[in-house]
């Protein structure tokens, strides 16, 4: 039993928009009510609950706009774009859930009708990259839309989406003076869901299409371009600065090493010996199977985030596939390189975070680790619970780098 949905798992998904409210996210009336509507049920109630949510705001905004309210039309139709992407999480996996197709479309239309209206419009964006296309937005600085002011590239990690972005993110940088670029890269959003492009290693690859992207728009300071990775991207952002010279600044949320690091650590505590870690990691045919069923065996959780998740993210669909992909997502050899300075992240009771210290330790470049603690409501991973407190912290941070 959770804090508001019965289900475990559900709660978990269903409290994340929760972050987003200062910036037009749901409030808690909001998903208390989501909360209500799912009651005992499953997984396609848990969908069903919060597409309806998002019909309901959707539905709101067109009334609004109808009316002449752009600003309220303008909110509501963000706030269903919330409501939509909130929706699909239990529903991950190959192959790929109709219903989680139909929110995600739901989502992403919401999401470009609400960023067009107003008096700066944004439009989608999509970046070149590889005969694809990753899903963009250059969301301008707010009462600085037509200057040339610094640029916050934001990164994704495994299952969110650039609207989540928008909210965690983008909204408090555009506040304080930012050009703010989202994007979803391989494995990510519309990436995977549309286009089945799984996740791939050399980030900086990624990224690079990014800053050249950034580097044609007339608004963008050339000079100051950082990266922000969260979750995953935590990762992903600083393989991305070993690789791309061209960033001002790299912040990352945790600093994570990389992905194996703490499945060997579950792996150690479990009972295996370092060798057995090692082979497992290696895609040991016979030891992958058994110890990758025994993490999944511990909670649904587990199965939710290897199985339906990383199986996906990765394009794998077995455990000794599963854990060679994951082996290869590290800064082993990569974190000298890093130039520009370096903000890293590390929250209290965030598991991801453990490897924050090794990092730091690692870099040579100018760099700062920002704890961040339970008592100040921002322990759990990517300080979801005070997102506000994250946010001045680190915008604090690139206003003294950049300047």
């Amino acid at each position: 039993m959770g804090l508001l949905f019965r289900n475990d798992l559900h709660d978990e998904f269903g409290l994340m928009p929760l972050a987003y409210a200062p910036w037009g996210g749901a409030e808690f009336g909001e998903v208390r009510a989501v909360a209500a509507a799912v009651g005992d049920g499953d997984d396609a109630a848990f969908c069903d609950a919060w597409v309806a949510a998002g019909d309901r705001a959707a539905a709101e905004g067109e009334s609004a706009l109808a009316a002449g309210h752009v600003a309220s039309a303008r909110a509501a139709i963000l706030r269903a774009a919330c409501f939509y992407a909130s929706s699909y999480r239990p529903l991950f996996g190959f192959p790929v859930d109709p219903r989680l197709l139909a929110a995600y479309r739901r989502q992403i239309a919401a999401f470009d009708r609400g960023l067009g209206l107003g008096d700066h419009p944004v439009a989608s964006t999509p970046i070149p990259f590889g005969g694809a296309a990753m899903p963009a937005y250059l969301i301008p600085a707010e009462g600085r839309e037509t200057e040339v002011r610094p640029l916050l590239i934001l990164t994704n990690g495994y299952d969110a989406t650039v609207t989540d972005m928008y909210f965690a993110s983008a909204v408090a940088a555009a506040r304080r003076g930012y050009h703010v670029l989202a994007f979803d890269g391989p494995g990510q959003g519309g990436m995977l869901y549309e286009q089945g492009m799984p996740m791939r290693t050399d980030w900086e690859t990624v990224v690079a299409a990014a800053v050249d992207f950034a580097l044609a728009q007339p608004i963008v300071d050339p000079d100051r371009i950082a990266l922000s990775g969260w979750s995953l991207g935590g990762h992903l952002a600083l393989r991305a600065a070993a690789g791309e010279p061209r960033l001002a600044a790299v912040i990352a949320d945790p600093g994570l090493w990389g992905i194996a690091g703490p499945l060997r650590a579950m792996a150690t505590h479990m009972g295996m010996s370092a060798q057995d870690v090692d082979a497992i990691l290696g895609g040991d045919a016979v030891l992958a199977p058994r110890i990758g069923e025994a993490l999944v065996g511990r909670s649904r959780r587990m199965r939710w985030s290897i199985v339906q998740r990383a199986f996906w993210v990765h394009g794998v669909s077995d455990f000794p596939s599963y854990f060679r992909a994951i082996s290869a997502f590290t800064l082993d050899g990569r974190a000298d390189a890093i130039r520009c300075p370096a903000l890293i992240c590390a929250a209290e009771s965030d598991p991801l975070s453990g490897s924050a210290q090794q990092v730091i330790d690692a870099l040579t470049c100018p760099k700062t680790l920002l704890r961040f603690t339970a008592a100040e409501g921002a322990g759990d991973h990517c300080e979801m619970g005070a997102r506000s407190l994250l946010n001045r912290r680190i915008l604090d941070w690139l206003d003294q780098t950049l300047a």
